[in-house]
């Protein structure tokens, strides 16, 4: 049982990027300069919460374990 589970979470990891709509650096150069402000705005927000979310968890996980060694 367990090694399925292995294979579904690998499966999707997997697949999930093809799902998505990922957005890089050039897709969201090309939605700056195209005429649609909102559709550009939302890419960008939602970059920056991609990209916050790994240092807030970062920091939360510092604070328990430095509350802890204390």
């Amino acid at each position: 049982m367990k090694n399925i589970k292995v294979i579904l979470i690998i499966l999707v990891l997997v697949l999930l990027p093809d799902f998505l709509q990922a957005q890089c650096a050039m897709c969201r150069a090309v939605l700056e300069t195209g005429g649609n402000e909102e559709v550009a705005e939302g890419i960008n927000n939602g970059i920056v919460y991609l990209m916050a979310v790994p240092y807030i968890l970062i920091a939360v996980i510092g604070f328990f374990i430095f509350k802890r060694m204390k």
